[in-house]
Parts: C-alpha cells; sequence; structure tokens
C-alpha cells in the first residue's frame, strides 16, 4: 500500500524531473493538490520514539500493546494509537511466522483453577548449544497465575530429575492439587507416579496427540521458545541455565500477560493474596 507520504514525494520529483505542472502530476498520482500542500503539524514525540526503540531493541519479541505498558509503568501516560503510529513509522513491529494451516477441529477449554497452587501444567522442550549439543528444558506453569516456578535445563531430565525438581518446590511453594502433563515417559512411568501418590498430587494425563488439552503449558513454551531460545545463542549448558533462568525471573516480575489485563504474573498473584487477606474476605 503507497501512503499519502510517499505519493507526495512522487508528485514533488515530477515536478522537479520533468515539464509538469502541480496540478498534472497530482491527477497522475490521483492526489489531491490540497493533500500536497499540506504540511504535518503533528509533534515529533523525539524522546518517546528513543525510548520506544530502547525498549523495543531490549525485548525484541514484544508488540507495540507490552512496550505501551512499559512506558505507562514509567510514567509515560500516551495513548495506545500513539504508541502503535511510532511503532510503525520507526520500523518495531515484529516478524511473525506463518503457521501452516490446519483442520479446524473444536477445542474443549480447560476449567480455569480458582485458587493459586490448584493446578499446574508441566512439559519438556528442546534446543540445542553453540556446538550443535541437545539439553532439555523441563517447563512449569501455575495455570491460575501463569507464574513459571521453576525451568530446569540438562542434557538429560529423567523422571528423577522431575521429582527432584517438584520436591524442590514443595519446600518453597508447596505442591498443587493436580498436574496436567503428555504421556511421555517421564511423566507417565512408576516414579513419578508413586511420588504422586505420596503426595496427593493427581497427574492429569491429556490424550494422545492433542496438546490442546495442555494449552497453558504449550502458550508458555511458546512464548518461552521465541522471546528466549530464539534469541539467545548458548555457548555452554551453564550459560543456558543463568541465561533461562534470568528469562524466567523477567517472565514472571516484569513482562505483561495479556489474559492477566496487562498485569505480570507475579502483580497478578500478589493481587490475589492481597483480595485473600482483605478484611471482608476474612469476616465473610
Amino acid at each position: 500500500m503507497v501512503t499519502t507520504a510517499q505519493r507526495r514525494e512522487v508528485v514533488t520529483y515530477l515536478i522537479g524531473s520533468f515539464p509538469t505542472s502541480a496540478r498534472r502530476a497530482c491527477e497522475l498520482i490521483n492526489l489531491s493538490r490540497s493533500r500536497w500542500h499540506y504540511q504535518i503539524r503533528r509533534p515529533a514525540h523525539a524522546d518517546l520514539r528513543l525510548r520506544l526503540r530502547e525498549l523495543a531493541a531490549k525485548r525484541p519479541k514484544w508488540g507495540y500493546e507490552r512496550l505501551h505498558i512499559l512506558l505507562r509503568r514509567e510514567g509515560k501516560l500516551v495513548n495506545h494509537k500513539l504508541v502503535l503510529r511510532l511503532y510503525r513509522e520507526e520500523g518495531l513491529a515484529v516478524t511473525r511466522r506463518r503457521r501452516q494451516k490446519r483442520v479446524s477441529v473444536p477445542r474443549v477449554p480447560l476449567p480455569t483453577p480458582i485458587v493459586p497452587n490448584e493446578r499446574w501444567s508441566m512439559d519438556f522442550v528442546s534446543d540445542a548449544l553453540a556446538d550443535g549439543r541437545q539439553f532439555r528444558c523441563f517447563t512449569i506453569v501455575d495455570d491460575l497465575t501463569r507464574e513459571c516456578p521453576a525451568i530446569e535445563v540438562a542434557h538429560s531430565l529423567p523422571a528423577l530429575r522431575v521429582i527432584q525438581v517438584l520436591d524442590r518446590l514443595a519446600l518453597t511453594r508447596g505442591l498443587p492439587r493436580s498436574i496436567v502433563c503428555d504421556n511421555g515417559p517421564e511423566f507417565a512411568g512408576r516414579a513419578l507416579d508413586l511420588w504422586a501418590h505420596h503426595h496427593g498430587v493427581a497427574l492429569q494425563f491429556i490424550r494422545p496427540g492433542k496438546p490442546v488439552e495442555n494449552a497453558f503449558i504449550e502458550s508458555f513454551n511458546g512464548r518461552f521458545r521465541e522471546e528466549c531460545l530464539s534469541t539467545e545463542w548458548f555457548t555452554s549448558l551453564t550459560h543456558a541455565q543463568r541465561s533461562i533462568e534470568s528469562w524466567r525471573e523477567d517472565y514472571n516480575e516484569t513482562r505483561p500477560h495479556s489474559s492477566l489485563a496487562g498485569r505480570t504474573p507475579a502483580e497478578f498473584a500478589r493481587d490475589l493474596k492481597r483480595n485473600d487477606d482483605s478484611p471482608q474476605r476474612l469476616t465473610a
């Protein structure tokens, strides 16, 4: 699509390069003379543009909506339409990979939990180091608050390593009533089943080939790969562990979440706790 500004430039070029009048040049380009003479009176917003570029450079996979939330956190009370215009003019739009179209099927959403730590989801994500060696990430998400309690990174993550991570979280955060997972050998084996029975945690296995039934962790893994794994170049496993842990903390504490009304998972969890501890709830 050719913009009005680009048409003005073409009209100016025709007048300067060929013996033609402004009226004739505007007719050729299908632009009214009033639009050609019009001078933009909008403020430049130089400081806002600079800050927007800085935030976009730090968050290359964030769209204008999340950048707008960050600007408001900094005290810049600007309209989201202004941020979108500057975002486009600065060429900061995120390139999205087009996915292959698939047959549309009805989706049955999971019932949303009503309290934190009621239900978690867990899965694995694979990636490679700079030297080609593969490593895996064990990811966990609280389905209500969208918090990520832990991401375990290692070359091998058997069921015993999964249990160690869950035991560590039991001491610092507590365990959920249920955990949604797929039918991988680490989750469907006897070791995790015995652990879950001993700790009173119900394992909810999705149907084979139905990742949509584990939608919360699938959504998280998509953001994790796009914003961390696909943008980082890991030179060693230690480097990967440090970078991924830093991203996890940033995800919980800084990244606005669209399904949480622009709040971060940590903010949402604190708001829930504050509401539960309010005098009205305590005296109810």
